[in-house]
């Protein structure tokens, strides 16, 4: 609640770079309605790749990560599950779809912060309860040593830091002490400083950030993962989160760097939306331009079922299709033989 006091006590001068994101989106948000208003089918497609994506990513940013097969049956099927890995991956795709059904009808609140806890973490015992013992964050070397990274708010205190979090956060909306976005990015710090449950709270952080769009009224995390784009650029999210909280709890910190960070992650989530929907406005049609964007976002090798994942709801057939078409045009070559081969691009 730190950055939130500073917010709602000290006359507030936005950072140069702040001002330019906060441009950008304010033009984002003003062609999100048309973009919105393409074809269903088309913006569906978007869709369960940003819900397929964000579930995958927010989780293996905390080193949970399932099987790439079976990750479209985790998503749109109801399979028993494996193990404690694919309840997790399940359990944040419910918080989403949570999320993304209410819009800003779902209020930011502890009741509905809790609840989103509950979801992502599934059965353990303290899913959706504050933490009852200490937890700082420590960050862990190769060479086995460890340093505390940051010392969270002490468990006792947790309760009254998250009211008097939300408790600012709801006069800050009414009040207008600055953009919305602004507020949002310091809700997110500061939850993240407070780090009010035993573990989960970076996951429930990206859902907490993702509302909070949705209450400022920009909806690009409905169709392209923030989470992706974070865990994109996850050496600088732990960065400027480390440069943040230094002396957060003496409220003298510099919340700027994540601030801005996270106001990046909106403007670069905005600009690939408006890139996708005119790329899905091409007559090849929704699915096949799924597929060519996926492959495009290969980095290597890669295989039938990595595309599989990326594009749910494409049949294996179409997929092998675009492949046999791009290798006769010399664009990407096949590498192996069998359902296992894998493909890389012609340029790599």
């Amino acid at each position: 609640m730190m950055t939130l006091r500073q917010l709602a006590d000290e006359p507030l001068t936005l950072p140069t770079r702040t001002t330019w994101y906060l441009t950008d989106l304010a033009e984002a948000r003003g062609k999100q309605e048309l973009f919105t208003r393409q074809s269903p089918q088309k913006l569906k497609v978007l869709r369960e790749h940003a819900l397929v994506e964000s579930a995958v990513s927010s989780n293996r940013i905390e080193g949970v990560e399932v099987d790439q097969s079976r990750i479209a049956t985790l998503m749109f099927g109801r399979p028993a599950l494996r193990d404690r890995d694919e309840e997790e991956v399940r359990g944040y795709r419910d918080a989403l779809k949570l999320i993304h059904e209410s819009g800003a009808k779902l209020p930011i609140s502890e009741a509905t912060i809790k609840r989103l806890h509950k979801l992502c973490r599934g059965e353990i015992w303290d899913a959706g309860a504050y933490k009852e013992k200490d937890v700082d964050i420590m960050q862990k070397y190769a060479d086995g040593r460890s340093r505390v990274r940051f010392r969270t708010v002490p468990a006792k205190e947790t309760p009254w830091s998250m009211a008097e979090m939300i408790e600012l956060w709801d006069r800050g909306m009414r009040e207008k002490w600055v953009h919305p976005l602004v507020l949002t990015s310091a809700l997110n710090l500061d939850f993240l400083c407070i780090h009010p449950f035993r573990d989960g709270n970076g996951r429930v952080s990206r859902l907490l950030f993702l509302l909070g769009c949705y209450h400022c009224g920009l909806e690009a995390g409905r169709y392209v993962s923030l989470e992706r784009l974070i865990e994109q650029n996850k050496e600088r999210y732990y960065e400027v989160l480390e440069q943040s909280s230094a002396r957060w709890h003496e409220g003298k910190h510099d919340p700027w760097p994540t601030m801005n960070f996270l106001l990046f992650i909106l403007t670069q989530a905005c600009k690939e939306f408006e890139q996708r929907v005119g790329q899905l406005k091409s007559p090849r049609g929704a699915k096949t331009e799924a597929v060519l964007a996926a492959i495009d976002r290969q980095v290597s090798t890669f295989r039938v079922a990595d595309l599989q994942a990326e594009c749910p709801g494409v049949g294996v057939d179409l997929i092998r299709q675009i492949l046999a078409r791009l290798q006769r045009e010399k664009k990407i070559k096949s590498l192996g033989t069998g359902r296992g081969a894998k493909w890389g691009k012609s340029g790599n």
